[in-house]
Formats: structure tokens, C-alpha cells, sequence
């Protein structure tokens, strides 16, 4: 089997994945291009096979690559979970809280409870790990990670608990393109007329399974619509910068934060309506794990700082 670190190759597969070429990806590892094409064609000749599809844009794992994606994540897994383990005997004084999160939802909800609980709890590290939610959920449960935070919990495992934080707004974000654009959001008015429209545009969506999509998803069965749907991105904020551009129609949780004036940048950033769709954050942990004092406190400052 491959010499690589096994988490280092991990890391290098992820990347180049979610950028889908090797520039990118690079840059983003702080690695030159040609060591990254390198490593991945020195594994892919120790195994025998091909693991990423050249021929697609953008790049992606093989069928024979998804396999040694997930070897390489039970291997990983099974390494965090020794050092975990064996940690409490080689240093007694460390305690840490392992927080999964997905990038997107960490920058906007850890602020509204890290502060505060670091403050009550200065002698307790926090260990951010931004997993995809299916990953954070799989190391959840298995307690590699003692926390999971998340967005819509009615499809999480039932094998861990969560608390759920109220309803919280999408927006569609409406490009200039779009013939429902007008230079004044005022006169927009978001009934069921303008939902159904809404999903008739060229539409720009989330992967299937991600929370987003699933209630976007709902929508359309609900309104019995064929969608025109030009493409697809696992990245939020892909989606936003393309939305822009006029490409079609996305929609995004409150949690991504929209810089600039809609008035200068030409599109409309319309909330719909709670009763039309919306989302709750979550904070879930394995239901086999026993909560610490401070755990505790965790849970708790997460579901107030939302509910207030």
C-alpha cells in the first residue's frame, strides 16, 4: 500500500476534489503544482489503478478512487480515535472539546458561542475540524469528535442526539439576468406566485444530499415544477460569486455572509418567507457519550445564543 501519510494524501484528495484541477488545488496546499500531479501519480502507480477521472471538468475520483477515498478515511478515522484514546494517559493535563463544522456555517454561528464559553473555560482547548457534514457526522458518532454543528437535523443518524435552534431565513439571491430582477427589492413581494416563478429560472443549486438542495427539492415537487438547473457546485460561495455573474438563480442560508451593495453589484437578496422553506442549526453528539460539565455548558450556550 502507498508510504504517503495517509491524512496528508487524505488532505491532497479533498482539495483537489473541491477545486477540481491541480492549480488550484496546489495553491491552496501551499505545494507546487508539479509535486501535487506527482504524488497523486506515484500512489495512483503503487496501486495499480487510477483514482482521479482526467477527463472530466472538473476533475473527479474514480470509481476505483471512491474506494481508496474511503480506505483512507477509515484509516484516518481509526488514528484519531488512538490518539484520542491515549491521550488522557500521556497528558494529563490536556483537556479539549473536538468540534466538527462545516467552513461555511462555522463563520457565522462559532462566533456567537466560542467567546463566551472560552472566557468560562479558559483552560479548555477547542479543536475546530472543518469536515463535510457527512464526515463530522461518521466521526460523531464513532466520538472521534465530541460535537457536530450542522444545518437542518431531520436527516442526522439516529444514533446521535441533537438540540435544535429555532427557524432561520434562506434568500434567493436573483441576478440582473433574471426577469424577476428589479432595482428596487420593496416592490418584490415573496408570495406563492413568486416562489413558483422563482424555481421556473435558470437555477444554480447545492449537490444533491445537502441540506439546501433537499428543501429546494421539496419546493419543486410541492409546486409540481421541471427545473432548468445549469449547475451544480458542492461550495457555497461558488455559487453565490457565479449567481452574480447572472448565471441563474441560487438560494443560501443566513449563515453566508453577502459582502457588497446590492445596489452596485445588480442583483436582488429577497428572504423567503418561513412558512415557504427555512432552516435549523443543530448541535449533536453520539448518544453513547457522557457529557462533561463543561460539554454541558457547550449545548447549552449554543441552543440560548439562538433561541434569545
Amino acid at each position: 500500500m502507498a508510504k504517503i501519510n495517509s491524512l496528508i494524501m487524505l488532505q491532497y484528495i479533498d482539495v483537489l476534489v473541491k477545486h477540481g484541477n491541480y492549480t488550484k488545488a496546489a495553491q491552496n496546499l501551499y505545494i507546487s503544482q508539479s509535486y501535487l500531479t506527482q504524488t497523486i501519480k506515484k500512489i495512483e502507480n503503487e496501486l495499480g489503478i487510477e483514482i482521479i477521472n482526467r477527463q472530466t471538468v472538473p476533475l473527479q475520483l474514480t470509481e476505483a478512487g471512491k474506494i481508496y477515498y474511503e480506505y483512507l478515511t477509515s484509516l484516518v478515522n481509526k488514528q484519531e480515535q488512538f490518539r484520542k484514546k491515549i491521550q488522557k494517559y500521556t497528558d494529563t493535563n490536556y483537556t479539549a472539546i473536538q468540534i466538527g463544522v462545516l467552513p461555511s456555517l462555522g463563520t457565522y454561528l462559532l462566533p456567537l458561542v466560542l467567546p463566551a464559553f472560552m472566557q468560562k473555560y479558559p483552560n479548555i482547548k477547542i479543536e475546530l475540524h472543518e469536515y463535510m457534514p457527512k464526515n463530522s457526522e461518521e466521526k460523531t458518532i464513532n466520538q472521534t469528535l465530541d460535537f457536530f454543528i450542522g444545518q437542518n437535523p431531520e436527516t442526522i443518524s439516529p444514533n446521535l442526539i441533537s438540540h435544535k435552534c429555532g427557524k432561520h431565513h434562506y434568500y434567493a439571491l436573483i441576478p440582473e439576468s433574471s426577469k424577476l430582477y428589479r432595482k428596487k427589492t420593496s416592490n418584490i413581494e415573496c408570495n406563492h406566485s413568486f416562489i413558483k416563478k422563482l424555481l421556473q429560472e435558470k437555477l444554480i443549486l447545492t449537490s444533491h444530499g445537502s441540506g439546501i438542495r433537499q428543501q429546494i427539492e421539496y419546493l419543486i415537487a410541492k409546486y409540481k415544477i421541471k427545473p432548468d438547473i445549469v449547475l451544480e457546485s458542492s461550495n457555497i460561495f461558488t455559487l453565490v460569486e457565479l449567481a452574480k455573474k447572472g448565471i441563474g438563480v441560487t438560494f443560501i442560508p443566513e449563515s453566508v455572509n453577502i459582502c457588497g451593495k446590492t445596489g452596485d453589484l445588480a442583483y436582488n437578496l429577497i428572504p423567503l418567507p418561513l412558512e415557504f422553506i427555512s432552516l435549523s442549526y443543530f448541535i449533536a453528539y453520539s448518544a453513547n457519550k457522557m457529557l462533561s460539565v463543561a460539554e454541558k455548558e457547550f449545548v447549552n450556550l449554543f441552543v440560548s445564543s439562538f433561541n434569545q
